[in-house]
C-alpha cells in the first residue's frame, strides 16, 4: 500500500493567462510526493519510496525572494538525494527568512516541508512541531485561497501520525483533507487522499476496506488519461491485494501500474513497480521471477536507497538458495559500499539491520549448510554494524528503530552463545518496544527472552516471557494478520513457533497445578489453530455463539476429546474423558519422525491394494495417540471420539488408525474439531431433511486434470431416495449465480455439493468446481453465510462430495478447515482424496438414510456409512471409506 505526502512549493502563477505575462518569475516545482511505508515496518522488508512531481497549481501567489526560493530548491534538491539532514538545515534557514519577512504562507509551507524531513530522520517531536506550526499559521489565515495549501499540509500531518502509530488520527485528518480537495474540485487530490485513507484502514487491520477504496479510485481513474496518481493507485491496490491473498487481482494491478509508469517514462515509478512486483513473486514462491525483478529494480531505479533495499532482498534470497556465490560476493561489496553513503535516517538504519541480519545467516545460522564459497564475516563485524544502528537511532530520537537494533543485536549473542549479553540487549530492547507501543517488535523481543531465559533453565521466567508473547500477539487486533506487512510477516517462522514453544515449556514445568497447565496448553494450541485459519483468510473467522467442547462432551453422548500436539522432540497428547481431569501422556519420537511416518501413511492410505501396510503403520500411529487410553476410554464407555489435530495430523483420516485388529473407525464414531469452542452446538432436529444439492458430472474444459464423474446423478438419486426434499442443480444448471439464488430463495438445512474440489493451505487455491468456473473457498462467506443462522432454515451441514486435498500440500487440510468455517455451517463433511464415485454414491446415500432414518448423531451416521464401504467386498479398502472426515459439530 503506498500513502502520499506531497513536499511543495508554492507556484509562481496562477492561470495561462498570467504565466504569459510573467515569464520572467522563477518556476519552481509545486510539489514532490513520496511514500515511506518502509518507515513503519521491519527492517527485514524494506518498502520503495514514491517520488511524484506533479505540474498542478496551488495557489496564485508568486514567489519574488529568489533567495528564499533557491533555499527551496536546494532543499528540494537534497531531499531527493537523501540528504535530510542537510536538507534540515537549509529549510530551516528557509524558514527563518520567511518569519523575519512575516511571509505567513511560505513560512507554512517551508514548515511542511521541514516536518517531511524530519520525519525521515525520525525525529518525531520536532516532525510534529513543526507541521503544528505549519497548520496554526494556515487556520490563523483562514483565507480560502490558502485551504489547498492547508489540504498539502495535512496531508503530511496524516503520514506523521500513521508513522507514529496513530492510524485513528490519520484515518481522520486524510478524511479532511478529502473534505477540503472535494470542495476545491481539485480531482487528483481526492485520489491521492483515498489512496492514504486505504493506507490507514490496512493499517488498522481492514484489509478488505482498503481494497474496497482503492477498487474505488480504480474505477474513477480508468477513464482518466494515464498518470503518476494512476500508477499510484494501482500499484497500492496491487500491494493490498496482496495482503489480502487476491493474488490474480494483485498481479494484475501490478502490472497494470508498471505500464503505466513505462508509458510516462516515470523512472521512479518504474523501479517502484518493479520492486512491488518482486515482492509478489517472493511471496508466491516464484524465486527466479522474484531476483529478476530486483534486479530490474536496481537499474532502472536513480534512489541509492531504493537500489540498496532491492540489493538486499536480492541477497537475502541468494543465500536462502545458496546459490551464485560471485554474485553473493559482488552484492555484500555494493551494499557495504551504499550503506556507508546513506546519511542517518530510520530507513537507512533498518537497511543496515537487514544487511545484518543476512550477514548472521550466511555467517552464524545453518553452520551446516555453509559452503565454503560463500564470504564469512566474523561475529565481532556484524556487531560493529549493529553498533552503528544503536548509536544513528539514539542520535535521531528514534526509540523503535533502537528496539529493532537491539532484537538482532541480542539474536547474534544468542546465536553465537553469549546468553546474558543477548539477555540484557533483549530486555533494553523490549523496554523500548514497549514504551513505544510497539507490539509487533515487543512480541519478538518477549519471544527472543523466552528462548534466552529457557536455555539457562529458568523455566519459570521463559513461561512467563512466552505468556507476554503471546499476549502482544492477541493484542495485534486478535488478527494476526494485522502485523505490518513489512514485518516480512511469515507466519510458519514467526508466530506458530511462539505457540508451539510455548506449550512444550508449559508441558515441562515442574510447578503448578498439573490439571491447570493442561488447560493452558490447550487453549495455546487452540489459540493457535484459530489464528492459522485467520491468516488463511486474511481475516478474523470465527465469530458468533460458542461453547467449550468439555461442557458438551460431558452432556452429550459419552464424547473423549484429544489434542496431539507435535513438538520438535517429543509427540505430547491431551485428553479429557467425560467427569474426569485432563491428563496427558507423550512418547519420546522427534517431529521430523513424526512427519515421515505420517506422510508415508498418507500416501499408502490411497492405495486400494496396500491394506497390509496401512494397517501396520497406521497401528504405530494409534498406539501414539489411543493406545495408552483405551482400557479408560472402554471402562468410561465412550463412544466418540473429537480430534483437535495438530500440523500434519490433519492430513490423516483418524477413523483408519488400527489397534492390530479392528479399525477406529469400528469402536467409535469420529469428528474433528477446529478448536476448544464448538459452534452453535446444537443437535440435528429430526426432521424433514431438506437438502439444496449441486452436482458436475463434467468439469469446464478449463479444467482438464479433473476428470468426468458420471454416478454424480446416481449420487443425487440416492438422496432423494433415502427420504430427503432435494432441490437440485445439475451440470449446466450449476452455476455460482444459480447457487446463489437457490440459497436465497429455497427452505433447506443441508446444501451438498458433488463436484470436483480441492483443499490448499492457500485460500487462493481452495476452491469447489462449477459450470461456471471454480467457486473459492472465500465466496463460500457470500453464498451461504447471508442466511440467518437462527431460523428453521440454518445450515446444518455442508457436505462436499469429490473433493481432495491439494498434493504435496502437507498443510492442505487447512483449505478443510477453512471452508468449514467461511461456510457458516453447523457441520462440514468431506473428503481428504477424491475416490471412485460409484462407492462415493453409495456411501452419500446411506449416510443420508442414517440421518435421515435413525435418533443418531451425525457422527455416528458417518460411521454407520463408513462400516457399509468396510464391509462391501469391492470398497473394504481404507482408501475407499476413510477419506470422509466430519468437522465441527458431531451431534
Amino acid at each position: 500500500m503506498t500513502k502520499i505526502t506531497r513536499i511543495y512549493y508554492q507556484n509562481s502563477t496562477n492561470n495561462r493567462k498570467r504565466k504569459a505575462k510573467v515569464k520572467t518569475l522563477l518556476h519552481l516545482p509545486l510539489y514532490f510526493l513520496i511514500a515511506l511505508l518502509y518507515i513503519l515496518g521491519s527492517p527485514v522488508l524494506a518498502k520503495v519510496p514514491d517520488a511524484i512531481n506533479s505540474s498542478s497549481q496551488l495557489t496564485n501567489t508568486t514567489i519574488t525572494n529568489t533567495v528564499s526560493a533557491s533555499s527551496l530548491e536546494q532543499g528540494k534538491m537534497l531531499y531527493d538525494a537523501g540528504r535530510f539532514a542537510e536538507a534540515v538545515q537549509v529549510l530551516q534557514q528557509a524558514a527563518e527568512k520567511y518569519k523575519q519577512q512575516e511571509d505567513n504562507l511560505r513560512l507554512a509551507i517551508t514548515l511542511s516541508n521541514l516536518s517531511l524531513a524530519y520525519q525521515q530522520l525520525g525525529a518525531w517531536t520536532e516532525a510534529k512541531q513543526a507541521i503544528t506550526g505549519s497548520l496554526n499559521l494556515l487556520r490563523a489565515s483562514n483565507k480560502k485561497q490558502n485551504w489547498q495549501v492547508l489540504a498539502q499540509s495535512l496531508d503530511i500531518q496524516g503520514r506523521l501520525q500513521l508513522a507514529m502509530g496513530e492510524a485513528e488520527e490519520a484515518l481522520a485528518t486524510w478524511q479532511q483533507t478529502a473534505e477540503i480537495y472535494k470542495q476545491a474540485k481539485n480531482h487528483n487530490g481526492v485520489v491521492r487522499s483515498q489512496i492514504n485513507q486505504a493506507q490507514a484502514w490496512r493499517t488498522k487491520g481492514f484489509y478488505t476496506r482498503a481494497v474496497k477504496i482503492l477498487k474505488e479510485v480504480d474505477r474513477q481513474l480508468q477513464s482518466q488519461p494515464d498518470s503518476i496518481e494512476k500508477a499510484v493507485a494501482l500499484r497500492s491496490l496491487g500491494d493490498a491485494q496482496l495482503v489480502a491473498g487476491n493474488l490474480e487481482e494483485s498481479q494484475d494491478a501490478l502490472n497494470r501500474s508498471l505500464m503505466i509508469a513505462e508509458n510516462l517514462k516515470s523512472q521512479p515509478h518504474i523501479a517502484a513497480s518493479l520492486f512491488s512486483l518482486g515482492n509478489y513473486a517472493r511471496t508466491q514462491q516464484q524465486i527466479k521471477q522474484a531476483i529478476n525483478y530486483y534486479q530490474q529494480t536496481i537499474q532502472v531505479s536513480s534512489s541509492p536507497l531504493v537500489k540498496v533495499q532491492a540489493q538486499l532482498n536480492l541477497l537475502s534470497l541468494l543465500i536462502q538458495d545458496r546459490e551464485q556465490p560471485l554474485t553473493v560476493q559482488s552484492l555484500l561489496s555494493s551494499i557495504q559500499s551504499q550503506l556507508q553513503q546513506l546519511p542517518p535516517s530510520r530507513a537507512a538504519i533498518y537497511a543496515q539491520i537487514n544487511f545484518a541480519q543476512s550477514l548472521m545467516k550466511l555467517s552464524i545460522g545453518d553452520r551446516d549448510r555453509k559452503s565454503p564459497q560463500f564470504p564469512v564475516f566474523s561475529p565481532e563485524q556484524i556487531a560493529q554494524l549493529l553498533e552503528t544502528t544503536v548509536q544513528q537511532s539514539r542520535s535521531l530520537g528514534d526509540k523503535r528503530a533502537e528496539a529493532y537494533a537491539l532484537l538482532s543485536f541480542g539474536s547474534l549473542y544468542q546465536k553465537t552463545q553469549q546468553l546474558p549479553k543477548a539477555q540484557s540487549f533483549t530486555q533494553q530492547g523490549l523496554v523500548l518496544a514497549q514504551t513505544s507501543n510497539a507490539q509487533d517488535i515487543a512480541y519478538r523481543l518477549e519471544w527472543q527472552l523466552g528462548k534466552l531465559l529457557r536455555a539457562q533453565k529458568d523455566i519459570k521466567g521463559a513461561i512467563a516471557a512466552y505468556d507476554a508473547a503471546v499476549e502482544s500477539l492477541k493484542s495485534l487486533r486478535n488478527d494476526l494478520v494485522a502485523v505490518n506487512q513489512d514485518v516480512q510477516f511469515n507466519f510458519r517462522d514467526s508466530v506458530e513457533p511462539v505457540y508451539r514453544e510455548s506449550v512444550e515449556l508449559l508441558l515441562q514445568s515442574p510447578d503448578g497445578n498439573l490439571d491447570k497447565l493442561l488447560d493452558k496448553a490447550r487453549q495455546r494450541i487452540e489459540a493457535l489453530q484459530l489464528a492459522e485459519l485467520d491468516n488463511f483468510f486474511q481475516e478474523a473467522c470465527l465469530q458468533g455463539e460458542s461453547v467449550p467442547l468439555d461442557r458438551v462432551a460431558n452432556q452429550e453422548n459419552p464424547t473423549a476429546i484429544l489434542y496431539p500436539i507435535i513438538l520438535p522432540e517429543e509427540l505430547q497428547v491431551i485428553v479429557k474423558i467425560p467427569k474426569q481431569n485432563l491428563q496427558h501422556y507423550s512418547t519420546k519420537i522427534s517431529q521430523t519422525e513424526v512427519e515421515e511416518v505420517l506422510t508415508q501413511l498418507r500416501k499408502t492410505l490411497v492405495n486400494p491394494a496396500a491394506t497390509n501396510a496401512i494397517k501396520n503403520q497406521s497401528q504405530q500411529v494409534y498406539n501414539w495417540l489411543i493406545q495408552p487410553i483405551e482400557s479408560q476410554l472402554a471402562k468410561s464407555k465412550v463412544n466418540t471420539l473429537v480430534f483437535v489435530l495438530d500440523g500434519s495430523l490433519r492430513n490423516l483420516p483418524m477413523a483408519a488408525l488400527y489397534d492390530g485388529k479392528k479399525y477406529l473407525v469400528e469402536k467409535y464414531a469420529i469428528a474433528l474439531s477446529v478448536g476448544l469452542q464448538l459452534q452453535n452446538p446444537k443437535r440435528l432436529i429430526r426432521q424433514q431433511l431438506r437438502a439444496l444439492t449441486a452436482g458436475l458430472t463434467q468439469p469446464p474444459p478449463d479444467f482438464p486434470n479433473f476428470g468426468p464423474l458420471p454416478a454424480i446423478k446416481s449420487e443425487i438419486n440416492l438422496i432423494a431416495s433415502a427420504g430427503v426434499s432435494t432441490t437440485s442443480l445439475l451440470d449446466k444448471d450449476f452455476t455460482r449465480k444459480a447457487l446463489e439464488n437457490k440459497v436465497n430463495t429455497v427452505p433447506f438445512n443441508v446444501v451438498h455439493l458433488a463436484t470436483h474440489g480441492q483443499f490448499s493451505s492457500r485460500a487462493e487455491n481452495t476452491f469447489i468446481l462449477a459450470a461456471s468456473g471454480p467457486i473459492k473457498v472465500r465466496d463460500f462467506n457470500i453464498l451461504l453465510r447471508g442466511r440467518d443462522e437462527s431460523r428453521p432454515g440454518a445450515v446444518e451441514l455442508l457436505f462436499l462430495s469429490a473433493c481432495q486435498t491439494a498434493a504435496g500440500d502437507n498443510r492442505a487440510t487447512l483449505g478443510l478447515a477453512g471452508a468449514a468455517v467461511r461456510a457458516g455451517a453447523r457441520s462440514t463433511l468431506a473428503s481428504l482424496w477424491q475416490i471412485d464415485d460409484e462407492s462415493t454414491a453409495l456411501f452419500v446415500g446411506e449416510f443420508y438414510r442414517e440421518l435421515q432414518g435413525n435418533e443418531i448423531t451425525k457422527a455416528e451416521a458417518l460411521r454407520q456409512a463408513q462400516l457399509k464401504l468396510l464391509r462391501h467386498p469391492n470398497y473394504n479398502a481404507p482408501c475407499f471409506w476413510s477419506a470422509y472426515v466430519l468437522v465441527g459439530n458431531w451431534l
